[in-house]
């Protein structure tokens, strides 16, 4: 009923002179104290899943400590839960998927049980969601990272698919040029100044030059502006207005345990 091992149980059995429910509560409890010494390990593996529906689609990804647990039915099974509860609650943060009741038990409870079941520390490392007429999931092999988009209007699901294989695989850092925060744009501009004046260009020339560059980041690392993996021939943008004159990507959210 708890997952924990043999050994543990009847220990905690022996412990509780018999008593079933409160075993489970040493168990529990165990898990608790190794959740708090465990609390300054790096937990930089985990699981990370997607789904979506209709007009709503959620990440969410537990991280733990060894790819080894990662990789476990459980440890897996438990990430799917959380997801199919984001799913059917739609909290609108983490605190507030934390406190969701699965089965009498709290989100936040039931990773920490986990976490003493397998003697690792585990958290919940990132849920992400998104809303809009359209959404879409997707989950690369191996449970590591996931992306999830959303359209202002429907369209084929193959299509949405690769849009958000797009965003797994070119990790954009905004949805759009006019998405990009300041600092980013400002730093990006000083960059490309830098360079300019490193290659010799003249002073007078630097801001256009910086300017020129600027762009091309924004072709790149834009999702909308992105050249489609597909087909290089056209970005993102021009393959879903190739579908609908109208239709466009409203939000994104990307999440990878990988190393990048």
């Amino acid at each position: 009923m708890t997952g924990a091992g043999m050994m543990d149980c009847k220990n905690a059995l022996t412990e509780a002179n018999g008593d079933f429910d409160k075993a489970i509560e040493i168990i529990r409890k165990k898990g608790q104290a190794i959740a708090a010494k465990r609390s300054d390990r790096q937990a930089s593996e985990g699981c990370v899943l997607a789904a979506d529906k209709d007009d709503f689609a959620a990440i969410v990804a537990i991280k733990c400590e060894t790819d080894f647990v990662a990789q476990n039915a459980d440890f897996i099974a438990l990430t799917q839960s959380i997801l199919d509860t984001a799913m059917a609650q739609k909290p609108t943060n983490t605190e507030a998927l934390l406190a969701l009741q699965i089965n009498g038990r709290s989100v936040a409870d039931l990773i920490t049980d986990r976490s003493g079941i397998t003697g690792e520390k585990m958290e919940l490392g990132y849920y992400e969601f998104v809303k809009g007429t359209a959404t879409v999931s997707y989950i690369h092999p191996g449970n590591k990272m996931a992306s999830i988009v959303a359209f202002n209007e429907g369209l084929e699901r193959q299509v949405a698919r690769n849009v958000a294989m797009q965003a797994a695989a070119m990790n954009p850092v905004a949805l759009d040029r006019a998405s990009v925060p300041e600092n980013i744009i400002a730093t990006e501009l000083e960059i490309g100044k830098e360079k300019a004046r490193a290659e010799g260009k003249p002073e007078a020339m630097l801001e256009k030059i910086a300017q020129g560059r600027l762009n091309k980041f924004f072709q790149e690392s834009t999702l909308m502006e992105q050249e489609l993996i597909m087909d290089n021939k056209v970005n993102v943008g021009q393959y879903l207005k190739s579908k609908s004159a109208s239709l466009v990507a409203t939000d994104f959210k990307r999440v990878s345990l990988n190393q990048e």
